[in-house]
């Protein structure tokens, strides 16, 4: 027995020979196995970065390199933030209709950013910013992103400018918008189809050519006519091509009544809503903050005005309503804030944060009025997309002239500025009527732009896509 135990210590008592001898260990262990190919990818990524540590301890980055990653990096995110607003709008659409039309309403507003993406890659991004021949009318050179040379987009070379991919990607999502803007505004009647040909044609030709004009440095940029992020480009350009598309199509059915009083139409969920709006509004952070197309101290501060703006124009459209309807309608609060988004998006960086307060303000106020407007003359839009974007965008554009703090005439600096904007304006939406109405007219002629009476009283989601959006559920 002692001899046993004299045994059994000494056996205890030998050295570690390695990790087998660990208490339940065993080399063959799935854990153990597990762990061979995650250290094989920490010596790999261990080489790759003591390598690039090499690389760089041979050529320094420059302060410069630094601050052009910084700036694609932001636009990058900005570009996404703008694109995720395409999910805003698709939720505030479907909410504000009714359920029979929730797909189509969904379908279109997730196409249109797709459709938009390959118009403006083919043609649409050489139009509005092509330096290869065109004169200020419309721009060449590029096509399909094929050039690799920055100057033929009007940029400058790495790391003073954006590489392409990134600004064209930034730009592509504006010009998406654009087309959505158009969708809320014939809800609930056009034909699909139909809707995707005009997406095409405003995002690969209408809009490029008149963004041309301003941003792209043709015939306004000379004129001095002054929009940041959009309130004409984008938001007004969207907002007429909507009016004509709303006129051409007529009301919806049960619109009006046979003495051409209006009917409310309620929208199905406005939760839907409420939440697209709050997605609009913080993806207007990407919309604005980057159109200063740089990682600059300019950011924050117009971040500021556009989040004072929208605040103030859901204030003001709420008291309004109050007032003039006689309860805080919720549509009103969230098409107000809208406003004041859109409303501020030309001037955001040129305005002081009193000006973006009143801007909003007013924004908030007309959005109201303009609503009741259009539906007395007849003007069917079921998300309030024209008065929104068109006659917001106006106003906004407008006050940039009124409210600069180095042009606009309010603040002592003259009335030049203000007539640019006018010029700008006019020339824009005229150009816009005429080339969209030539579109709607020639879709409506050929293919017919509107669903026939049965299908629309059935729903746009059984007639055009064969599918509900609340199949199985109690339904009205």
């Amino acid at each position: 027995m002692p001899k046993l135990k004299l045994k059994r210590a000494r056996k205890a008592k030998r050295p570690l020979a390695g990790l087998g001898s660990l208490p339940n260990f065993r080399l063959r262990s799935p854990a153990v196995l597990a762990c061979i190919p995650l250290a094989i990818i920490i010596l790999c990524a261990w080489g790759v970065a003591v390598q690039a540590q090499e690389a760089m301890e041979e050529v320094p980055l420059t302060p410069e390199d630094v601050q052009g990653v910084l700036n694609n990096i932001w636009i990058l995110v900005a570009a996404i933030l703008v694109i995720f607003m395409n999910a805003g709008f698709g939720m505030l659409e479907a909410g504000f209709c009714r359920q029979k039309n929730a797909v189509n309403i969904l379908s279109k507003n997730l196409i249109v950013f797709a459709l938009a993406t390959l118009a403006f890659w083919a043609i649409g991004f050489s139009f509005m910013f092509g330096t290869e021949g065109g004169g200020g009318f419309i721009g060449m050179g590029g096509f399909f992103l094929s050039s690799e040379d920055p100057a033929t987009y009007g940029l400058d070379p790495f790391p003073d400018g954006l590489v392409i991919p990134v600004f064209f990607l930034f730009q592509a999502a504006f010009a998406g918008t654009a087309a959505t803007i158009v969708s809320g505004a014939v809800a609930e009647r056009v034909k699909f189809v139909d809707f995707l040909i005009f997406s095409l044609l405003l995002t690969g030709i209408s809009y490029p050519i008149t963004g041309h004009w301003s941003w792209g440095g043709g015939l306004l940029a000379d004129v001095g006519f002054a929009d940041f992020a959009g309130s004409t480009v984008v938001h007004s350009v969207g907002g007429w091509a909507a009016l004509m598309g709303a006129a051409f199509l007529g009301p919806r059915i049960g619109k009006y009544n046979s003495d051409g009083t209006p009917n409310a139409i309620p929208g199905h969920n406005m939760g839907f809503a409420m939440l697209g709006c709050l997605v609009l509004w913080i993806g207007w952070f990407g919309f604005n903050p980057g159109s200063e197309l740089a990682a600059s101290e300019a950011v924050p501060y117009i971040a500021v005005t556009t989040n004072l703006a929208a605040a103030a124009g859901g204030v003001a459209a709420t008291i309004t309503a109050w007032l003039v309807i006689g309860k805080p309608d919720l549509s009103m609060i969230i098409n107000g804030i809208l406003a004041g988004l859109v409303g501020i998006t030309a001037g955001c960086n040129a305005v002081s944060y009193l000006s973006a307060v009143i801007i909003g303000a007013i924004a908030g106020v007309i959005v109201v009025y303009s609503v009741l407007m259009f539906d007395r003359i007849k003007i069917d839009d079921p998300v309030g997309a024209t008065s929104v974007h068109l006659v917001c965008g106006i106003w906004g554009t407008l006050a940039v002239g009124l409210f600069s703090m180095d042009a606009g005439l309010l603040t002592g600096n003259g009335i030049n500025q203000l007539i640019a904007q006018i010029i700008g304006i006019m020339t824009i939406g005229g150009f816009t009527v005429l080339l969209t109405s030539i579109f709607w007219l020639g879709l409506k002629s050929t293919l017919g732009i509107r669903v026939h009476e049965e299908e629309e009283i059935k729903g746009l989601d059984i007639s055009e896509h064969g599918m509900e959006a609340y199949s199985g559920f109690l339904k009205e």
